[in-house]
């Protein structure tokens, strides 16, 4: 039975806390917690030889950011899922944590069973946010989300539209390069920064997504 536990580590510094945490899911069925740390530099070396199957990680902690953290922490033991566990945190963490790996964000009031049945989520694959997180987030989207894709797309440079012109009219990197008479490598430069500020990964996409927003005929 206790190959099916759900294996559970945890870094936060507040010890009283940590306590808390550590009871209630060493003392659930079906749950076995194997590590209660007080950083991120502490928890590395655990990763990388007893890696956990999810990992509560607060956002405050002495020494790396919890969400600047995220990223490294997936790249040593990536079978790990990370949620962030926090008692509320600015926009850019939030996105900052989801954006480098993190597969949930909890809120530290969240009652031991809904962490418990959020954990269970995280790792058989969901993405477990708590419901004030998640109005935070579409908040977010609802007021700037569009209007920042606009400005995005209306910063695109003269030799980006025009290459994007020449592009949708079936030129190939090369034959645009000798048009602009610029170099192939500046084209692909191009390229790259007009996929960024349109906010897509490929040409036909760039192309599509400028003539729907009037920048190219």
């Amino acid at each position: 039975m206790s190959e099916s536990r759900i294996r559970v580590a945890i870094i936060d510094d507040d010890q009283a806390l940590l306590e808390g945490l550590r009871q209630i899911i060493g003392g659930a069925d079906g749950f076995v917690c194997t590590a209660c740390l007080g950083s991120v530099e502490d928890v590395l070396s655990l990763l990388r030889k007893d890696p956990p199957d999810v990992l509560l990680l607060d956002i405050e902690l002495p020494g790396m950011q919890g969400d600047e953290a995220v990223r490294l922490l997936r790249n040593v033991c990536q079978r790990t899922v990370i949620l962030m566990l926090t008692v509320f945190a600015e926009r850019a963490q939030i996105f900052e944590s989801i954006c480098n790996g993190a597969s949930g964000y909890l809120l530290k009031s969240t009652p031991p069973e809904t962490l418990l049945e959020g954990i269970r989520s995280a790792q058989s694959g969901g993405s477990p946010i708590s419901p004030e997180i998640a109005r935070h987030i579409v908040d977010v989207f609802r007021h700037s989300g569009v209007q920042a894709e606009t400005l995005a797309a209306d910063s695109l440079g003269t030799q980006e539209i025009l290459l994007l012109t020449l592009l949708a009219d079936g030129y190939s990197y090369l034959s645009a390069a000798a048009k602009m008479s610029i170099s192939v490598n500046t084209v692909r430069n191009y390229v790259r920064t007009a996929y960024e500020k349109l906010q897509v990964h490929s040409k036909s996409e760039a192309v599509s997504k400028a003539i729907r927003k009037g920048l190219i005929r």
